[in-house]
């Protein structure tokens, strides 16, 4: 079944997830991608706030998610906040969720490094 997807890309969020001292200490910023999918979007057709998602809301719920998790992985970060989205907005279907480390301490050259996870609501 193809479902309707609200993004929400390149949100730029400080956070003190590694495993390094420094990393825990210090925090650095990362970059967190959302999508989520919905078995249809009713204000496709309605034009109504009201039966979409409140996009400031989402942010804020993963801003805060970042701002306070005190994880070693980024995997488990991006566990958390697929988590919480999911328990936040009751009509997705799914979310998937990008989180990118930009200045992960790692020689070399890069872009990003990060993960990428995919979580659907459990059946009831």
């Amino acid at each position: 079944m193809s479902r309707d997807r609200i993004l929400l890309e390149g949100l730029v969020l400080r956070g003190h997830v590694g495993v390094l001292p420094a990393e825990k200490r210090d925090g650095q910023d990362f970059t967190v991608d959302l999508a989520l999918e919905f078995d249809r979007i009713p204000a496709c057709a309605s034009d109504r706030m009201d039966e979409t998602v409140d996009y400031g809301r989402v942010f804020s719920l993963v801003r805060d998610v970042v701002a306070t998790a005190r994880f070693d992985l980024i995997e488990r970060l991006a566990e958390e906040i697929a988590a919480r989205v999911l328990a936040a907005e009751p009509t997705a279907a799914a979310v998937a969720v990008t989180v990118r480390k930009p200045s992960a301490p790692i020689p070399g050259r890069f872009s990003a490094m990060g993960v990428s996870i995919r979580r659907e609501r459990p059946s009831a």
